[in-house]
């Protein structure tokens, strides 16, 4: 009897501790019950796929400050003002100042216009004749900017646009004011034997695809009004038939025309720029064949002897100009972040625990739900509000809750909050959560995710391994230190600036940005111990800043 009580008793001492451990008292705040009935919510056909600008994201950021409400975390949004009634003012009460969960920011929305021409004029024996080109027969144009916008200018051949330490097709050029004529690739991309090829081609598939966006960049860094690009083994006509009478088959869907999506429109903050990008303007063959027609420029010749002497033949082309008009459909469009904190002992010092909360809307009946792609990190970033207000102790710093809008269509929202950041307010840790709910084909065990973290932290490696093994997380990371600044997600923002972070993502599947992603793929066992494992490491960061310590 004597050895049983003696039991009892360490079984209620352990209770007791546990009871008063405020680490453990938020851990277990965090269930799958608690994540199904959020995420069952947030990722339902009443959000409407939650586009940036639609009503469903303004539903979806209601709950989310309503939830924040009930895990009793403070409001760190815009300061407004209240508006006292009729007889509040007749009784002396006049206005006064609160926070709001919302952080306001506006955003332009556009997409290409109807009315858009190209010609070339050429100029011989004292006379000037135009060929005005048919739009989506022999060109189409991306316009730079969100305001439509015309040219009529010089042209200039400038090879690949390739510019390289031992080969730059701008070298001594002066394209200012002019329309660069470029052609895809880069010296020697035909022969992969080529000693060009060896020194210049790009080393993986994402290298190729900068390779081209760099050409825009340097080309506009430089001065040029616009580039003329040309594929001579792609025909861009075969994507502009207006007329396909077979049936459209998408990978979810059999329609008699392509469906309207996301991919229509784009975003950027207003701002003191109109845009990032000069116009691009893809021609068909036989229009490039006219824009070179009378002069010396081949463009087979050229790539031949690109390859053999990796030596440019950039040239302004004589008697030929071209004109241009773009134009833009664009309206202002309103959107907000959802922040709350908690405050913390040190009120200078902040943790930033974030996700995007938009995705990608609703169209023709069809609609996103979203449910990994960020319904989920979303609900990561509540489930800790939740655990943190729930483990009853104050935190060493104050750490602060956010859903960001527009992520989908550039990181608007965690952009806007980063270029905001009081002086005051030193935040020193971003943790990000994007997709956090599924798993690989590859992972059949289905506990593999992705840890991108800022290289010059490793001690978050440290702190990961360390809280994987010691709670038993049925967890396997992929390490992935990261040196620069870039990434596709809102960690990116805080990196630029310098500030800590990590990134964690748990795969990449098939039904991304597809009316797939739904509740019924959740991996809830994995998102529960990602979930858990983000807790424990800025418990971590809260009390011990050697993890954050640089290299």
């Amino acid at each position: 009897m004597k050895k049983h009580l003696l039991t009892l008793a360490v079984w209620a001492s352990a209770v007791l501790v546990f009871a008063q451990d405020p680490r453990l008292k938020g851990y277990e705040a965090i269930t799958e019950s608690t994540v199904r009935g959020q995420l069952e919510f947030l990722a339902s056909d009443w959000m409407e796929g939650r586009a940036t600008g639609e009503r469903g994201i303004s539903l979806a950021s209601d709950y989310i400050a309503s939830m924040f409400k009930v895990y009793n975390i403070q409001p760190l949004g815009d300061e407004l003002w209240t508006t006292p009634s009729r007889n509040e003012r007749t009784q002396g009460k006049g206005p006064e100042k609160y926070r709001s969960y919302f952080q306001n920011f506006s955003l332009i929305k556009y997409k290409t216009g109807e009315n858009q021409k190209f010609s070339v004029i050429n100029r011989a024996g004292g006379g000037e004749t135009a060929i005005n080109f048919a739009y989506r027969v022999d060109f189409d144009i991306t316009p730079g900017s969100q305001v439509s916008s015309s040219g009529k200018t010089a042209l200039f051949f400038a090879g690949y646009g390739f510019s390289h330490q031992d080969y730059d097709d701008y070298r001594k050029a002066d394209v200012k004011g002019k329309t660069v004529l470029i052609l895809k690739g880069f010296p020697g991309h035909r022969d992969s034997t080529s000693q060009a090829f060896r020194k210049f081609h790009p080393e993986n598939r994402n290298g190729l695809l900068w390779l081209e966006y760099n050409k825009i960049r340097k080309a506009q860094e430089l001065g040029a009004a616009a580039i003329i690009l040309v594929d001579p083994d792609n025909n861009p006509t075969l994507n502009w038939a207006q007329h396909d009478h077979y049936p459209v088959r998408g990978t979810y869907y059999e329609a008699d025309r392509k469906l309207r999506s996301f991919y229509d429109y784009r975003m950027a903050a207003p701002g003191n720029q109109l845009g990032d990008n000069i116009p691009v303007i893809q021609v068909s063959p036989r229009a490039g064949d006219q824009l070179i027609a009378g002069t010396d420029i081949n463009f087979q010749l050229f790539e031949k002897r690109a390859q053999e002497t990796m030596t440019p033949a950039s040239v302004v082309l004589p008697d030929k100009e071209v004109v241009f008009e773009t134009s833009v459909e664009s309206a202002v469009i309103s959107a907000r972040n959802v922040v709350g904190y908690i405050e913390g002992k040190n009120k200078d010092e902040y943790l930033v625990i974030g996700a995007h909360y938009d995705h990608l809307g609703k169209f023709e009946g069809w609609t996103w739900n979203g449910a990994d792609d960020n319904a989920s990190g979303t609900v990561g970033v509540l489930t800790l509000a939740k655990a943190f207000a729930e483990s009853g102790e104050k935190p060493e710093k104050s750490i602060i809750f956010a859903a960001w809008a527009a992520e989908e269509q550039g990181m608007w929202g965690s952009k806007h909050f980063v270029a905001t950041l009081p002086p005051e307010m030193q935040v020193i840790y971003n943790l990000n959560l994007d997709m956090i709910a599924r798993s690989s084909e590859k992972d059949p065990a289905g506990n593999s995710f992705d840890m991108i973290y800022s290289g010059s932290t490793p001690g978050l490696q440290e702190l990961t391994r360390k809280n994987i093994e010691n709670y038993q997380l049925e967890l396997k990371a992929n390490f992935q230190p990261s040196k620069g600044s870039s990434g596709g997600s809102d960690h990116a923002p805080f990196a630029e600036k310098g500030i800590p972070f990590t990134f964690i993502f748990s795969a990449m599947h098939p039904d991304y940005h597809q009316p797939s992603d739904e509740l019924g793929k959740i991996n809830w066992q994995k998102m529960v111990n990602l979930i858990r494992l983000g807790y424990l490491n800025v418990w971590d960061l809260l009390h011990d800043r050697e993890y954050l310590k640089k290299q």
